[in-house]
């Protein structure tokens, strides 16, 4: 398929139409099976996370139904799963624990607001500066963060759990070697249940984590003034809602595109996101973002690619929480927790921690990487985790290009030409200082720069000091071969830091 520009398009670069999904039968059950999968995997996660955030699991699984639905519509990411987040949760919780839940409305939908400018603005494109290593910790934290949130659901239970847990992973381990026409994962969760039910097994199921009432709420209701006291108690929750929320909706954006081997518009799934948490907001009162975990589980079990997809999982997450309220209360815990541990195994890069990748790895690399991994873990915060590691990236970035600047000299007829090569930045231009043999050179020194270029004002001072040495010493100093924006930046600069 010919390569089309990143431009917006109904349905995303490479993935697969509507019209091509629901024209073939076989494709739209693959897309329907998988869209169930989901949302059956998004009950328990949105359910522990409403805790979190001080709402109750009915509104946290409402706003998750709004997030799920427009985004399927609005979104740059095909298949890509966007509810009620644990990264959010995190954010909102401190705030509406001080202040009460009434202040969650106008943060939510001014943290839409703002994502929707970072789309609008193109700040998306920011995560192309997202080095790979830093990628791979998010990724391998994600995995170890999802696994270890399942672990209290198989500890200190009933001992029937136990053999209803093994059964799950024997389902959706094994039954994908003899088909594959229905995602294992569903088969696994139907016939556990079905044993629960049938059975008349007492075991922890997700009734026991909230009400899950059958019906559906209002319109969710501003109950505070819209006043500068109200913008002060919201304004710092709402724009970390808005970046955490797009940090971890672009990097799974970024990490579908490479499972799918398809493009996403990342500009659009930032606007797309904005929109739609203006609009759970209105209507459940939680904002969220991409849900990693639940879109392994579409992409890779349920082998989703479509908008039908995570449609489809918003229709069921719909469905269960009014009509089979009562069948999804008595879904075993144990289940969902089974599927969650295989899909955070399954998404651990393992390629990445292997004794014959890590000795090729260059050591910086390996840094970045580990210390994605420890900050998320730390702080249970993807972004710092991402933010901790991008910036360690570039200092390590730094240190390396710092030095690879190169000072040649030559002397004739009484004159000296300096050749200087390479970037110059804050980073190597305080050493260029460093490279001149101001008390040996003559009166005629030309410094020749056609295989450098000026980044940064640091490197303009740096080429002032040098200057102002040289004829503190009675010399006569030329810089020559700075290319047009080289020379216009210095010409901007010189004389004129101080």
């Amino acid at each position: 398929m010919t390569a089309q520009p990143d431009t917006f398009r109904h349905e995303g670069d490479d993935s697969p139409s509507i019209m091509e999904i629901v024209t073939s039968p076989r494709a739209l059950t693959r897309e329907t099976m998988a869209g169930i999968v989901t949302a059956l995997a998004l009950v328990p996660e949105v359910i522990s996370f409403s805790f979190i955030s001080g709402v109750d699991p009915k509104t946290a699984l409402i706003a998750s139904i709004v997030l799920c639905l427009s985004m399927s519509v609005l979104g740059g990411r095909p298949a890509m799963v966007t509810a009620a987040a644990g990264s959010i949760a995190l954010v909102v919780g401190p705030m509406v624990k001080e202040y009460g839940v009434e202040y969650l409305l106008p943060t939510v939908v001014l943290a839409g607001i703002m994502q929707i400018g970072f789309g609008v603005s193109g700040m998306a494109r920011l995560m192309r500066f997202v080095p790979r290593s830093v990628m791979i910790g998010f990724v391998n934290a994600l995995g170890i963060l999802i696994f270890a949130a399942q672990v209290p659901h198989i500890l200190g239970v009933p001992a029937a759990v136990y053999p209803l847990f093994v059964l799950t992973l024997a389902i959706v381990l094994f039954l994908p070697r003899l088909t594959k026409i229905v995602p294992s994962a569903l088969v696994a969760i139907v016939v556990v249940t079905s044993i629960v039910i049938f059975g008349g097994m007492s075991v922890p199921n997700v009734g026991a984590e909230g009400d899950m009432a059958p019906g559906l709420p209002g319109l969710t209701q501003l109950l505070v003034p819209l006043s500068m006291q109200t913008l002060s108690i919201i304004w710092a929750p709402a724009l970390s809602v808005a970046l955490v929320g797009l940090l971890e909706t672009l990097l799974t954006a970024k990490l579908v595109d490479e499972m799918t081997d398809t493009r996403s518009h990342k500009g659009r799934e930032s606007w797309g996101l904005g929109v739609s948490n203006i609009l759970a907001g209105f209507y459940g009162g939680v904002g969220g973002c991409a849900m990693i975990g639940q879109t392994v589980v579409n992409v890779r079990i349920g082998r989703g690619r479509s908008r039908v997809s995570t449609f489809a999982a918003g229709i069921v997450l719909l469905l269960l929480v009014t009509v089979l309220s009562g069948v999804m209360a008595q879904i075993p815990m144990a289940a969902l927790a089974a599927v969650m541990m295989i899909v955070a195994v399954d998404t651990v890069n393992w390629h990445s921690v292997r004794l014959s990748t890590l000795r090729l790895m260059p050591l910086p690399e390996t840094f970045v990487m580990v210390t994605t991994v420890v900050l998320t873990l730390l702080t249970h915060n993807l972004a710092i985790g991402v933010g901790g590691g991008v910036i360690f990236a570039a200092l390590m970035f730094a240190r390396r290009v710092a030095h690879v600047i190169d000072v040649r000299r030559f002397e004739a007829d009484g004159k000296v030409r300096y050749e200087v090569s390479g970037p110059l930045f804050f980073g190597s231009s305080n050493d260029l200082f460093e490279r001149f043999r101001y008390a040996d050179d003559p009166q005629h020194v030309t410094i020749d720069f056609a295989g450098a270029q000026i980044w940064d004002a640091s490197t303009v001072a740096s080429l002032d000091s040098i200057a102002t040495r040289y004829h503190d010493r009675g010399h006569e100093v030329t810089f020559t071969g700075l290319d047009t924006r080289s020379a216009a930046f210095h010409g901007q600069l010189s004389g004129k830091l101080g």
